[in-house]
């Protein structure tokens, strides 16, 4: 038995289905969805670039509906009619202002309805008003400005080609003045201590090698602290009297500071006498015996009709207890052929080594060191 197909039954059904579908398509882009719906006339006084039927339709930027109908108006080709279809509860008034916004930097415009005050019912609102300029791209404002910026430099030409003139005047000047401002840049940056600073060079003392043939030694712990000064000895310039800016010394440093290099080098000068018994310094010896105190009245230059090395130093022998053992001064000057660094080292040189052979014989001949400390 053959089975005869219900052609016109599948027929209607598929074409039921395609009806459906255009159908709910028509719906969606016309009513936007459930619920009434409102239709307002809109006219835009100027061009609507890229606005099309379907675009949406945004009430404070939250969508409300869409664009149905989009036409000339034939009284005035300069104007654009458009129809919106909006949800009834949207609260548009006479007042309404209306615009065209744009949908990220180059997105497809949609029309911005916003704010409106004047009560009306459903069905009152007349046409719409666009505000003026409404239409206007971003690109279109681009064009406008940048004619405005033309128009505003078309208009002050002659200033501009004034100020231009005067700027090459002034930048020729620097050209030529070139050397004389790197000399005030110069000083100012002395001035502030700014800029790169000239190297240093620096300077050392040097210990006497001969103090002499050894006749006695200590036999008693001796320790020499670091010397005692004022603070204006506490330094690694070379010291000038009367004080003063003397050429030649900027960039003179001793190679450690004054009462550290006396300390050293006449550590230096005990050991040059008898290494086997020479003083250490108190960090190094602990509680000694007997201590060598120094302090210094005099280190520097005297800058005067004969300019001379003067040092001068203040010298004790203490005990354990504080006591003193011996004491004495010594000063000691060399005189300068020439008043410049090398000269002046070399005549520290010679006086300080004059100080420290007189010093060291002083120290191991003392009377008492002698009765409790120094043997023969």
């Amino acid at each position: 038995m053959e089975t005869r197909a219900p052609y016109v039954l599948i027929g209607a059904f598929v074409l039921a289905a395609i009806l459906a579908v255009f159908g709910f398509v028509y719906w969606l882009n016309n009513t936007g969805g459930i619920g009434p719906r409102t239709t307002y006339r809109v006219q835009f006084q100027g061009p609507v670039p890229g606005l099309l039927v379907g675009a949406g339709v945004l009430f404070n930027g939250i969508r409300v509906g869409e664009v149905t109908e989009l036409g000339l108006a034939q009284d005035n080709p300069r104007f654009v009619n458009a129809t919106i279809s909006v949800a009834s509860a949207t609260p548009v008034r006479a007042d309404t202002r209306v615009g065209l916004d744009f949908q990220g930097l180059t997105g497809v415009p949609v029309v911005a309805l916003e704010g409106g005050t004047s009560l009306a019912k459903p069905g009152e609102v007349g046409t719409l008003i666009a505000d003026a300029g409404a239409g206007q791209s971003m690109t279109q404002a681009a064009r406008d400005a940048l004619r405005r910026v033309d128009s505003v430099l078309e208009d002050n030409a002659g200033p501009l080609k004034d100020t231009i003139a005067n700027f090459k005047t002034f930048s020729d000047g620097l050209a030529r003045n070139t050397g004389k401002l790197d000399g005030i840049v110069a000083g100012i940056e002395k001035m502030t201590g700014g800029g790169a600073s000239a190297p240093k060079i620096t300077y050392d003392l040097r210990a006497p090698q001969d103090i002499g043939p050894v006749g006695k030694t200590l036999s008693a712990s001796l320790a020499i602290p670091e010397p005692t000064a004022v603070a204006m000895l506490q330094t690694q310039r070379m010291l000038f009297s009367p004080v003063r800016d003397v050429p030649g010394f900027a960039e003179f440093l001793w190679s450690d500071s004054i009462p550290k290099l006396v300390q050293a080098r006449l550590i230096d000068s005990f050991e040059n006498y008898d290494i086997a018994h020479a003083p250490l310094r108190t960090t190094d010896l602990g509680q000694p015996d007997y201590q060598l105190l120094i302090d210094i009245r005099r280190f520097r230059i005297a800058a005067d009709d004969e300019p001379r090395a003067e040092i001068g130093l203040s010298v004790r022998i203490v005990d354990k207890n504080g006591g003193v053992i011996a004491s004495r001064i010594i000063e000691r000057s060399e005189k300068l052929e020439k008043v410049e660094p090398a000269a002046s080292v070399e005549a520290f040189d010679s006086a300080f080594a004059r100080i420290a052979k007189e010093l060291v014989h002083w120290t191991v001949a003392s009377a008492v060191m002698k009765d409790s400390a120094i043997k023969e």
